[in-house]
């Protein structure tokens, strides 16, 4: 794959194309910037010391492999945790080279950014407290329902035919944690995220068994990794990795170790099952916006 790489890099240069070349960047520095988030769930998640992990951090692991392989020497990785309201300026402007966390691939940021094929399908749900009575989204009328800051979940659930008359106050958290919060400290009553993150919010909480994932499916969107745009190299290398890790297998391993195996730090069990929409997905990798996908 590395000759392909090296081929295509000049094959881009001598046909004058411009872009961010993110190869001669941590090639020149010796330095690759990840962008990470602190608490995405499963799929990208602090243990502290400014350590991560996760389904996607472990993905973007590959891909840096090849692109060191590529740049011909060693990289020095350094991580930058992210929030749903500065990810996409800091991929844009340089200071993070790849974002490895919870981003849902849609029209209006395939505009700004660039997304690898998709790696994961989300479907949007609500958390509540188990002892709330809350099983719906009709019940959210007269509620305080959270959301983390830059995320796209609640017009989500505006939008959708089911919240129609429903009227609920938005309360926000500065991340996916501090939503949980609002939820934990009865500030909200209903936190509506990915499903993914949801559930490792829940597994990591105090008392887990007082939270439960309820309510109809808001919505079906893909969620990828994402780089800058306009920088084929690093796509195309990118692309190929995820992808060859879907031919080999290794990518259903990875599912099955972060979402059905007991994960750290408190070795709980998320019991994710592979989803219908991402397994589409991995038959047929693509990195159609969310848009392209069939709403339920």
């Amino acid at each position: 794959m590395k000759l392909k790489l090296i081929a295509l890099f000049f094959v881009l240069l001598a046909s004058g194309t411009s872009f961010a070349d993110t190869l001669s960047k941590v090639k020149a520095s010796g330095v690759v910037t990840v962008g990470v988030r602190e608490s995405s769930g499963a799929l990208s998640y602090t243990l502290g010391n400014n350590e991560y992990t996760g389904y996607h951090v472990e993905i973007c692991q590959r891909i840096l492999a090849g692109l060191e392989k590529a740049a011909e020497r060693k990289l020095e990785v350094k991580y930058q945790a992210v929030t749903s309201q500065n990810r996409i300026p800091l991929v844009q402007n340089g200071t993070v080279d790849i974002e490895c966390g919870s981003t849902t691939n849609n029209a209006a940021r395939q505009k700004d950014v660039a997304f690898v094929v998709t790696t994961f399908v989300e479907e949007v749900r609500m958390a509540v407290k188990a002892n709330s009575g809350i099983t719906s989204i009709a019940q959210l009328s007269g509620k305080n329902v959270a959301t983390t800051t830059g995320s796209t979940s609640v017009q989500t659930l505006r939008k959708n035919k089911r919240a129609t008359g429903v009227e609920f106050k938005e309360v926000f958290g500065k991340d996916h944690a501090d939503s949980f919060l609002l939820l934990e400290s009865g500030r909200a009553d209903a936190f509506v995220m990915d499903g993914s993150i949801l559930a490792g919010n829940i597994a990591t909480a105090k008392n887990p068994a007082d939270f439960k994932i309820v309510g109809e499916v808001l919505s079906v969107e893909p969620i990828a990794i994402m780089i800058r745009k306009d920088d084929p190299l690093l796509k195309r290398l990118a692309d190929d990795t995820v992808k060859s890790m879907i031919k080999s297998g290794e990518m259903n391993k990875l599912w099955t170790k972060w979402f059905l195996q007991p994960i750290p730090p408190k070795n709980t069990k998320l019991g994710l099952a592979l989803s219908a929409s991402t397994r589409a997905a991995w038959d047929n990798p693509n990195d159609n916006p969310t848009e392209s996908y069939v709403q339920k």
